[in-house]
């Protein structure tokens, strides 16, 4: 089932202010697995809730300010044609001896 950005779906809030987000909205948004969590956003009188991809612990690092400084360095050398490509290991190793 296609969910179109615009289509309404009505839920009742039970105790505690739990609600139960339409199965289908919940896999069209990758919501359908236990843990999945969702942004709750209040804003102009309306609640919004946006999915949320949480970011596994051992992953963690990847996702650091230094880390995306080095990223996008790499990406931009890559872009600009400042790497060295080697064709096998002897090529390799004898441009980090060089």
């Amino acid at each position: 089932m296609l969910v179109v950005a615009d289509e309404r779906n009505f839920v009742t809030v039970q105790g505690r202010g739990l609600i139960a987000i339409p199965a289908a909205v919940r896999r069209h948004l990758g919501l359908d697995t236990p843990g999945a969590q969702v942004e709750v956003i209040e804003r102009g009188g309306e609640i919004v809730l946006r999915p949320h991809v949480a970011v596994p612990a051992d992953q963690a690092w990847f996702w650091t300010e230094r880390w995306q400084r080095m990223e996008r360095e790499a990406d931009d050398a890559i872009g600009t044609g400042r790497v060295a490509v080697a064709h096998d290991v002897n090529e390799l190793l004898d441009d980090l001896d060089s």
